[in-house]
């Protein structure tokens, strides 16, 4: 596989800092990375290389995919506790980024506050990707836009409903929907929704795709003619102790049998995960024959892998 990539050594933060088709690309290279492993067809191009990982937040899709992605590239990924590091503690921000960077061929990082990541990315001087904020979650849509284009064989053009919290998932398919072509509409109860900065943004980069990104409160509208439903925890990590106001709140954005009915009747229903079956999600879907989760899930193992090779 020949890379042409013009995005080496840059930071991975938010989707909307790429073009569609930067975009397009990380996703082809997603899906050659995801044939060659399945072939058994070796393909270590990081070799060498070393990735320092860093969890404010516990994770398991996200470690695993990593350190396992980071393997088989051929690289190898450190695994930083923030027990054991001063990140913001002992010492500040931009003196660890500037020590890291000058060891390391690229940070992952996995935290609550979005500044974080952006003060890391501009003093470490290697690429930073942005493994979960509370403002965003960029990587986990790289994996669902590659789910979509295997399920349905494109991605523009099509419909996505998101049921539930304008959180950090909401922000990036917004984002993700609009470099690539796809209208996405967010079902939220009122004052829940989306940031209303983050629409505005993702709604200028729509322009140049024909992206249509709505907000409304009914889920039963936002579903109809939808392609693809998808859907995330209602109380976010690190907001558990909200987690019975929200489900009161949210009591009416269940996935379930009846809703995804007046879907298309080919919808597909994605979720993040981890979930809380029973609540934004039933066993019956979840489990059902028009999930995709799971395969969504093994997706950010190839998403991750065409992020890290393409920038690093």
């Amino acid at each position: 596989m020949e890379m042409k990539s013009n995005m080496k050594g840059r930071s991975f933060i938010s989707i909307h800092d790429f073009t569609a088709d930067e975009i397009n690309y990380i996703l082809e290279i997603g899906k050659q990375l995801k044939t060659m492993q399945k072939r058994g067809v070796s393909h270590r191009y990081l070799a060498g290389k070393t990735l320092g990982m860093i969890f404010q937040k516990s994770s398991t899709r996200t470690r695993v995919a990593f350190e396992v992605g980071m393997y088989q590239l051929g690289g190898h990924a450190l695994f930083l506790n923030p027990r054991d590091i001063q990140l913001g503690r002992g010492e500040t921000i931009k003196d660890t980024a500037r020590v890291l960077g000058r060891m390391l061929d690229g940070i992952m990082i996995r935290t609550f506050d979005h500044e974080e990541v952006v003060e890391l990315a501009e003093w470490s001087g290697i690429p930073v990707i942005n493994g979960l904020t509370d403002l965003l979650h960029p990587t986990q849509v790289i994996g669902d836009l590659m789910t979509i284009q295997e399920n349905k064989g494109r991605i523009k053009g099509l419909k996505l409903a998101y049921i539930g919290d304008g959180n950090n998932m909401a922000h990036s398919l917004l984002f993700g929907g609009a470099k690539t072509g796809m209208d996405v509409v967010i079902a939220a109860p009122e004052g829940l929704g989306p940031d209303a900065g983050i629409l505005e943004l993702a709604r200028q980069d729509a322009e140049s795709t024909g992206a249509i990104l709505t907000v409304v409160q009914d889920p039963a509208e936002a579903v109809q003619g939808a392609d693809i439903l998808y859907t995330d925890v209602w109380a976010s990590m690190g907001q558990e102790e909200n987690a019975a106001e929200k489900e009161a709140l949210f009591k009416d954005y269940q996935i379930n049998q009846q809703l995804l009915q007046q879907a298309k009747p080919d919808a597909i229903v994605l979720h993040c995960l981890p979930a809380k079956r029973g609540k934004e999600i039933t066993d019956e879907v979840m489990d059902g024959p028009q999930s995709r989760v799971f395969d969504e899930a093994e997706n950010r193992l190839h998403a991750h892998k065409a992020i890290m090779t393409v920038l690093m």
